[in-house]
Order: structure tokens, then C-alpha cells, then sequence
């Protein structure tokens, strides 16, 4: 918008409902994979957005030019629970959390790929679901979860180890969100707010 939030110009050619119907009635065999809605969306610092399916079987990716949104096959047979970019920028890739407590990640390609390539995160979740993720730095990255878990990555996401910050949280840890280095908050279950001290 240009004036003020009255008048709104659609940045694609069709919704993600009209590009879903258009991939899955297209013939291609598997296709019907590409149905259902989004859930979740995240936006990167150059104007891209990510959004996950409501069942976790695919994602989408939009960046400013395109006319349409993409969608991806998730590579591997677990449900995704939730994505973002790596540290905010999608020239960087994207990271992946799944069900069962895994995590996985991929490079840039994996904005532009139909298909993917993913590696997959060490992390020991003990089965605990990872909701989120999120980078404070370029090699320091935090996921949070179920039963109030929390984990530190200091190698760039690609290992997490089990921070104890949380421990004493009698519930869930939804979403964690850096600001910069310094400033980071995780929001979890009854309203529950934790504020990265460092």
C-alpha cells in the first residue's frame, strides 16, 4: 500500500488456495500431496516469506518478484511442525523442526527446489516436540518445546544440546524470538515470558 493502508495492490497473480487448486488438478501424479491450507507463515529480512501447511506434509516459499507461491515437498516421511529462516535471511536457508523432536536444515536451494535437499540436526529431544527456532547469531541458534524444553546451538544449527534455562517451567515453550544479539524472548503456555539475559 502507498497511501496509508486504503487501497491494496496483490504482490501475486493468484492466493495459495488458487495455486494449490492449480498444482494438484494439473494431472501430475502425487500432486493431490499439494492439498490443504497453511498454517504458519515467517518472513525474512529481504521480504520473503515461508509457510508451512496445516498437516506439515509441504511448504511454501514467496519472494518479492515472484508471481506466484511455490510450494515444496518436505523431504523426509515426518510431518513438519514448524520452519524459519537460518538467522532471518533466506539467502542463508531454512531450518525445519518435525515431529518426533527432530530438526533438520537445508541451504538456500531449498527456496527455489521442489524437492529439497535437507540434513538432518543433531539433536537429543528425548521425543519432546521443538516448536521453534530462532538465531541469535550466525553460529548461535535456540530451539524451544514441549514440557518446557530448551535447546543451544553454538555451531550454526547444526547440533543442539539441552539448555536447562527452562527447567522449571511447568508447560509448553511456543516460539522464541531474537531482536538482535542482545534482546531475545521464548513465550510459552499460561503466559509464561522468558527474557534472554545472556
Amino acid at each position: 500500500t502507498t497511501n496509508a493502508g486504503r487501497k491494496w495492490k496483490a504482490e501475486v497473480k493468484e492466493s495459495i488456495d488458487a495455486t494449490l487448486n492449480r498444482v494438484s488438478s494439473s494431472g501430475v501424479s502425487g500432486a493431490s500431496y499439494y492439498s490443504g491450507s497453511v498454517g504458519n507463515i515467517k518472513r525474512a529480512a529481504d521480504g520473503s516469506y515461508l509457510s508451512v501447511a496445516s498437516r506439515g506434509n509441504f511448504y511454501l516459499t514467496w519472494k518479492p518478484g515472484d508471481d506466484f507461491w511455490l510450494p515444496h515437498n518436505r523431504g523426509t516421511p515426518r510431518r513438519i511442525t514448524a520452519m524459519g529462516y537460518v538467522g532471518n535471511n533466506a539467502a542463508n536457508g531454512v531450518w525445519m523442526t518435525l515431529n518426533g523432536g527432530q530438526m533438520a536444515i537445508a541451504g538456500a536451494s531449498a527456496n527455489t527446489d521442489v524437492e529439497p535437499e535437507f540434513s538432518g540436526v543433531k539433536v537429543d529431544s528425548g521425543g519432546y516436540g521443538i516448536l521453534d527456532c530462532d538465531y541469535r547469531t550466525p553460529q548461535e541458534a535456540w530451539a524451544v518445546g514441549g514440557g518446557g524444553t530448551m535447546y543451544r546451538s553454538t555451531d550454526g544449527g547444526k547440533t543442539f544440546k539441552f539448555d536447562a534455562s527452562a527447567d522449571r517451567i511447568p508447560g509448553n515453550l511456543y516460539t522464541v524470538k531474537f531482536f538482535d544479539d542482545k534482546t531475545g524472548f521464548a513465550l510459552g503456555s499460561d503466559g509464561v515470558l522468558m527474557r534472554y539475559q545472556g
